[in-house]
Parts: C-alpha cells; structure tokens; sequence
C-alpha cells in the first residue's frame, strides 16, 4: 500500500512539473520504476568502512565501449580506496529519460549522471542539477580543456555538467567511387560539394534508374537529423534559439535547409529509411558515394575503402559538436566532494587517452591529443585528423530547458521539406508559429 501511494505520489508530481509531452512517458513509468528500486536493492551503504560510495548512471553504447568506461571507473576506484564508484548501465538514452526524470521526482537520483547536455535546462528547472564552474575555474587542468567544449555544457553563465567524451561531425566518402567518377578535387564549399555529388550520381545498367547517389541525407524527425543538418546552419550564419526564443525563420536556417532541398530535387541526394538515417548499409554497398556522420561510425570499422572530408562552408566552414557529458546530481557535501575528484579523474590525461584510443572518439583533454600514444594512434587512422581539426569550428545545439520542443518542430519542418510537402520557408514558418503558441502559454 506505502508503495502504491509513493508511485503516485511520483506520477501526480511528474503530471504537475512535465508538459504534456512527458505525460505520454507515464504510461511507462512503472517499468523504470522498478528497475530503480531494484536496483536501489542492490546499492551498497553510502558508508562502510569509511568508504564514500557513489552511484553512477550511464547509457554507454554499444557494449564495447562500455567496458572500456567501465574499466577506467575501477581504476579510478583502486587508485581512490576512500571513494567507489558504481556505475551502473541504466538503459539506452529514450530509455533512460524516464527513470532520471522519475527519480528526481521521488528523491531517487544517482549522485552521477551520465546524460546528453540539451537536457540541462530541464534539469535546472527541477533543481536536480549541480553547477560546476566554481570548481572548474580552479581546476589544475582546466588550461588543458578546449574552452569551445564546455559551451554544450553551459547555460545562464552556469556550467552544469562536464565533457567526458567528444565528437563531431564530417563526411566519409568512397575513395573508389570518387577515382571512378574522376573526382581528384575535394569539395571545399557547399556549391563544389553538390558539383561532386552530380558527378557521383550514376545510373549505371541504363534503366533510367539511380543505382548510385551522391550523398545520403537523413529522413525523420530525430534528434540525428538535427544533428546532421547543423553544421549547414552554422555555416551559413543561422541559428535557432536567439535570445531564449525560437527563431527558426532565422535566414541561415532558410539558407541551410534550402541547400538540402536542392540536393535533394536535384537527384544528387538520396533519402535515408525514415529514422534511420545513421545506417551506413548504402555507404557499404556503394549505393552512395558519400554519408553525413562521425568518428564512431561503423564505416571506420568495415573493410570497404574510405576516408573522411571536412563539412563544406557557406562561406565558412562549421560543424557541430556532440559531446557525452557527466552532471552531478544533487547530493550531501561528502559525496559531493568525492564526485568532483572522480570528475577531475574524467577530465584527466589518462582517462581521455584511454578513452579516445579504446572507443574512437576524441579527447577532450589537449595533452591527451599531444601525447605519444595518441599520435602513434592518430597515425595509424589518419582519416581521424579532419575530426580533430575541426574540434575550434564546432558549435553546438541550444541546452535551453524547451530545446526537446525546438528540436521536434524543427525535425519536423526539415522532413516536410526533404519529402516535397513545403518549401523551406513555409515549414519553418509553420514551425515557429507552434512554438510561439508553446513560448506565449
């Protein structure tokens, strides 16, 4: 009977703070639920012996580059006897969203979180949430992090997680199919890029039938299609978010999405299954010539010929950052104090090195990308380089607490364009318009 009340006592909490958008979440609350309490079974005392224990909750995937993570937490707890650190695999991202945000309703929440950085502002809102940058500015090591990679992080002049891994994006190419089309010239601006994709696009049995496109371009309302099409925003000067308030009629926006548009009816484009645009199954076969992603795609790991490109400019070049990032939930002042060393061990030479080298992503710690087992890396998969460099170009999405809104009308916008529903105009247009009405309530 005490649990069935504290359950809904959580659900009329979550029905009173979320939009309706999370009340379609409720429905699968319970399961997560369980799985807290479960696993809050299995929690060992905050103390014994001394210890000082801390509970970590992460998404890591795929498995593989969980073990490595998992690995570098148990060194950090042999090398910290007096702190231990459990981390503990809560689920895929969509899935995790529900737990985190039911735990910190029930007083539940992990000392730890390992979660994407768009998610600040929600967690600002509820209070949940740690700031960081009071700890950060005296930081032995904080010379030797990118400033660039903490803008993600930041909100309300607030840094409220840190980046324990980062990427961005670029494009792979098939260096076969680029010789076969007599492509010898990378594309350096968006203009050469669709010149190169026209040269790409083949129909090569002479049924009137593309068998072989230029590029892929995402299709579906996801968060990777955003991600995708952000770097052609920031090049050509937009954005979507000015001064807290949606401005997705923004004209670099219109300029981006137009670009894609014209990829698109051009015939140089194909579009990706809807959803699914992360799939490299078409880069495999050689169905296309060219795919929108980053350093921790499969293609990186396949036997077929590759090599990676630069994201073309609209006069500048640009490219957004994805950066996995660790907040520290709210939690007494001892386990505080413990957290923020095992932060500064996640910020460390050794972690990021160990890191990048075991899972592919980049560092975020510049000695780490100095050192000699990182070169000696780096040499090895020279393709890797163009994602370095371009780590001082990249921007980065909003964190604002109603980005989940922007993201969805803008995906939304971005597939009604790509299908041939609307012009890029219109459905940015029809977009904003939603979000004033979500902004004016």
């Amino acid at each position: 009977m005490k649990i069935t009340c504290f359950l809904f006592s959580i659900y009329m909490g979550l029905k009173r703070l979320f939009c309706s958008s999370y009340v379609v979440v409720l429905s699968r609350v319970i399961l997560p639920l369980s799985l807290i309490f479960l696993s809050a079974c299995q929690f060992v005392p905050e103390k014994e012996n001394n210890i000082i224990h801390l509970t970590l909750w992460q998404s890591i995937n795929p498995p593989v580059n969980r073990d490595v993570f998992q690995k570098l937490v148990g060194k950090f707890n042999q090398t910290h006897p007096e702190i231990q650190v459990n981390s503990i695999f809560a689920g895929g991202t969509d899935q995790q969203l529900p737990k985190i945000l039911t735990a910190v309703v029930g007083n539940a929440a992990p000392d730890l979180l390992v979660f994407d950085p768009q998610v600040s502002g929600k967690f600002v809102e509820l209070g949940a949430i740690t700031p960081l940058e009071d700890w950060f500015e005296t930081l032995a090591i904080k010379s030797e992090i990118p400033p660039g990679l903490l803008q993600e992080s930041t909100l309300d002049n607030h840094l409220w997680s840190i980046p324990y891994t980062t990427s961005n994006i670029g494009i792979f190419y098939r260096p076969d199919l680029f010789k076969a089309a007599g492509i010898s010239q990378l594309p350096q601006t968006w203009q050469e890029l669709k010149q190169v994709a026209k040269k790409l696009t083949v129909d090569k049995n002479g049924d009137g039938r593309t068998d072989q496109y230029g590029i892929l371009l995402p299709l579906g309302k996801s968060e990777w299609t955003i991600f995708s099409w952000f770097p052609f925003l920031l090049s050509a000067g937009g954005e979507i978010l000015s001064n807290d308030h949606p401005n997705l009629t923004h004209p670099g926006a219109i300029t981006a999405l137009k670009f894609w548009q014209d990829l698109v009816t051009e015939g140089v484009a194909t579009l990706s299954p809807p959803e699914r645009g992360y799939e490299e199954d078409a880069f495999f076969s050689g169905r296309i010539a060219m795919q929108i992603t980053g350093p921790w795609s499969y293609i990186t790991k396949s036997s077929v010929p590759f090599a990676a490109l630069p994201i073309p400019g609209n006069p500048n070049k640009a490219t957004v950052t994805g950066n996995g990032t660790i907040f520290l939930m709210k939690t007494t002042a001892k386990k505080k104090a413990a957290a923020l060393k095992f932060l500064e061990f996640v910020l460390s030479e050794q972690f990021q090195t160990e890191w990048a080298i075991g899972t592919g992503f980049l560092p975020t710690n510049i000695k780490s990308t100095q050192s000699p087992s990182y070169q000696k890396y780096l040499h090895q998969k020279p393709w890797l380089k163009v994602f370095i460099d371009q780590i001082p170009l990249a921007g980065s999405r909003p964190t604002t607490a109603e980005y989940s809104r922007i993201s969805d009308s803008l995906g939304r916008a971005i597939e009604s364009v790509l299908l041939g529903k609307s012009s890029p105009e219109k459905a940015l247009q029809d977009a904003q318009q939603r979000l004033e009405v979500i902004w004016r309530k």
